[in-house]
């Protein structure tokens, strides 16, 4: 049986094969193209998972979430089109498809398929990270929506800011050695990180709240509103920056 790393890598590679065929020969509205993907992808997805793995539970960012999956020991999180917006603004490349699995409290296999750059990273084959410290820290930040937050941090710390697309480009940048850290506290759900921290825990990355808790998956409410995921080594200064900040007020 293909192993659960191996299947996750193979949903990412089969839902983003998917999404360029229907982008390249889309002719209508971005709008449209946006609807499309997202419903298509799942669509893939949830069929594919069915067959593969019958007996496990499915988060799905497009589905029904079915309250089953408090109750299972396998669960299969995933996040059709990460990046809509921006796989509807041809040619930009930077979104994705996210397929992890939470087993008994633990993310345990997941994939980031970037299919406009034609590639993906999983657990299967974890990525060498970036070592060392860095002179000056690189902070991913939305391109269309910078936290005040995430702004401040950077004016404490010298960084600088480097906007790009979905969150599952944003984490992944981090092994890319484009950006050092993506710190997010704007909100998000638990389909937006969990294939990019199970990847990013795998090759070595610090994976936190901002608070430097543990993440939680499969919980009853599926919002998980804050994330870290950094090179190791700026780990403690990007913890103590962000509860300085914190304590003095800045909201998150």
């Amino acid at each position: 049986m293909t192993t659960d790393h191996a299947l996750a890598r193979e949903l990412a590679s089969r839902a983003g094969d998917l999404l360029l065929r229907l982008r390249e020969g889309w002719s209508g509205e971005a709008t449209e193209l946006r609807a499309a993907g997202d419903a298509e992808s799942h669509e893939l997805l949830m069929a594919a998972l069915r067959e593969a793995r019958p007996a496990d539970a499915i988060l799905s960012e497009e589905g029904k979430d079915d309250h089953v999956r408090l109750s299972a020991q396998r669960v299969w999180i995933v996040d059709p089109l990460d990046g809509t917006r921006e796989f509807g603004e041809v040619p930009r490349d930077d979104w994705a498809v996210h397929v992890a699995l939470w087993e008994s409290g633990e993310l345990v296999a997941g994939a980031v398929g970037r299919p406009a750059r034609g590639d993906i990273l999983a657990t299967d084959a974890p990525p060498a990270r970036p070592q060392g410290m860095p002179s000056t820290i690189r902070l991913a930040v939305s391109r269309t929506r910078p936290p005040a937050f995430v702004t401040a941090l950077a004016e404490r710390l010298g960084a600088e800011l480097v906007p790009m697309g979905s969150a599952g480009i944003k984490a992944t940048a981090v092994l890319d050695d484009v950006v050092d850290a993506y710190v997010h506290a704007g909100g998000q759900y638990e389909w937006d990180s969990a294939a990019p921290v199970a990847v990013a825990s795998a090759a070595g990355l610090h994976t936190s709240r901002i608070d430097g808790s543990a993440l939680e998956y499969n919980s009853a409410d599926p919002l998980l509103p804050d994330l870290l995921i950094c090179r190791p080594e700026i780990a403690e200064m990007l913890l103590a920056a962000i509860a300085d900040l914190t304590s003095e007020g800045h909201q998150s």
